[in-house]
């Protein structure tokens, strides 16, 4: 057998060990059956010689499952919106929180709160309403309890991030520049927002710090080859979760060999941009910047993002 056949085997053979070792992992993970509005009210797909972007809408919930399920309530529970956007060429990643209380129009309800989607009409009104936003398609959904940020820095044995500025919140003291937390301390970190003057503006930029801090330790070659390692952060991860049946496991070990290769520098993280905080009625919103939106329109659009910068944050 030629060397060439041997690597195929052996190839197939790891491929085939690492799906069998994972797999019970993945069986735990709760589906969201009904994540997507009907076809006719979506964006067309825009793919480019590159290939086409990918959208994946995070949604995080600052409180524990309800009867055991993630999405029971959701609506009144889920505060933290993202996307994170990965270009056609794969090379960078971006993610880009959504203020929950940004001033939005919601299809067939008016302008209300963009979170107020998930109350209306649940994950797909959300993802509609989204899309509107970016007009993008949104290609997967997911959705973490607050719980599973705790596990995910545990099973990495912590997770390092750059703290921009100094707060204390829930009994720990997390200083200004580059530190490191864990389990509990990490929630207290994703969770705070009382320390801050802006409030969610600050506790969104955490949160994505975290989020990217978790990424580039789980990018790793060494993760990404290890199948014991990635099947133990799956089984730690996968009881605070639930995904749309379109992000499958083909799906995810078809990107993560794409995205090997990202390091800090092309994992960005950004603020939907806004005009600051109002009152509509008795409710504090925050107000969308549409002309900043559109510039971030036109970039989703392109086959890279290497030089995108985006704007500063408020």
């Amino acid at each position: 057998m030629s060397i060439v056949g041997v690597i195929v085997l052996a190839l197939l053979a790891a491929i085939g060990w690492y799906f069998l070792r994972i797999n019970p992992s993945v069986q735990q993970v709760e589906t969201i059956e009904t994540a997507f509005p009907e076809e006719s009210l979506r964006p067309t797909q825009q793919a480019t010689e590159s290939g086409s972007p990918i959208n994946v809408l995070l949604l995080g919930s600052d409180a524990r499952a309800v009867d055991g399920s993630l999405l029971t309530s959701l609506g009144d529970r889920a505060d933290t919106i993202m996307v994170a956007h990965i270009p056609p060429d794969r090379e960078t990643v971006q993610i880009m929180s959504i203020m929950r209380d940004s001033w939005v129009e919601i299809p067939g309800y008016g302008t209300q709160k963009v979170n107020a989607a998930l109350s209306l009409g649940g994950v797909p009104l959300m993802v509609q309403t989204v899309e509107g936003m970016i007009d993008q398609r949104i290609d997967h959904v997911a959705v973490i309890d607050f719980e599973g940020f705790k596990g995910v820095t545990e099973a990495l044995g912590g997770v390092t991030l750059q703290n921009d500025i100094a707060f204390s919140d829930r009994g720990y003291d997390f200083p200004a520049g580059e530190i490191t937390v864990s389990g509990d301390e990490a929630l207290a970190y994703v969770r705070a927002r009382y320390p801050f003057s802006d409030g969610d503006y600050q506790r969104s930029h955490n949160q994505r710090a975290l989020l990217r801090g978790a990424i580039e330790q789980m990018m790793t070659r060494e993760n990404l080859t290890n199948p014991e390692r990635m099947a133990n952060l799956l089984a730690t991860v996968t009881p605070y979760l639930a995904t749309s049946d379109t992000f499958s496991l083909p799906v995810a070990l078809g990107l993560g060999p794409q995205l090997a290769q990202l390091d800090s520098t092309r994992i960005q993280s950004f603020t939907m941009p806004t005009l600051g905080t109002g009152m509509e009625g008795d409710q504090s919103v925050v107000y969308v910047n549409w002309e900043g939106v559109e510039e971030i329109r036109e970039a989703f659009d392109q086959d890279s993002m290497s030089t995108f910068e985006p704007a500063a944050e408020r």
